[in-house]
């Protein structure tokens, strides 16, 4: 291979090595919720100007800017993918919503989510049930918490609708007992 043939492949694959990867693997693949999915979890939340909206695992970040652009919450969504994020932060750019919304590539056990006041979910059972000891401890009580898909095991929810063949759950923080 000639020298210029070498420089054009290397430029070629350079922005495949640029990528970002994942703190770690996924554990799920990314689904994103429908635009009616989006809008009844929101709705289904309550939510209002004053809330503060986290989602994990936000992919494109699609729940916490319509929460932003339809309600003027604020939001914060949590990804592990890098390239994720950047996807969510160029959305939040064209919805004009950047004041208002902020994504971050990190893990979901390990972000720290004792300010939101509503978390949106779309995980896989055993995520959510993995979960549920660390959104009891750091949400105040009062605050919301929305599942699409799947539930909490034994802890039954105040609400639940279909969307779309799909089960949306609502739970309400209780509490410190």
């Amino acid at each position: 291979m000639t020298p210029r043939r070498q420089f054009l492949l290397l430029m070629a694959l350079a922005p495949l090595r640029a990528q970002k990867e994942p703190i770690r693997r996924p554990d799920v693949r990314y689904e994103p919720s429908t635009p009616e999915q989006v809008q009844e979890m929101l709705r289904l939340a309550g939510v209002k100007k004053s809330d503060i909206v986290y989602d994990l695992g936000s992919g494109d970040g699609r729940i916490v800017i319509a929460a932003a652009k339809e309600y003027g919450a604020r939001g914060v969504g949590i990804d592990i993918d890098p390239q994720r994020t950047e996807e969510a932060e160029a959305n939040a750019k064209a919805a004009g919503v950047t004041a208002l919304v902020k994504f971050r590539t990190d893990d979901l056990f390990e972000a720290d989510v004792r300010q939101a006041t509503v978390v949106m979910l779309y995980l896989w059972p055993w995520i959510n049930l993995k979960l549920r000891p660390k959104l009891l401890k750091e949400l105040k009580p009062g605050s919301r918490i929305v599942s699409h898909y799947h539930d909490m095991g034994d802890w039954p929810p105040e609400k639940k609708i279909q969307v779309d063949g799909h089960w949306i759950f609502l739970w309400t923080v209780p509490a410190a007992q």
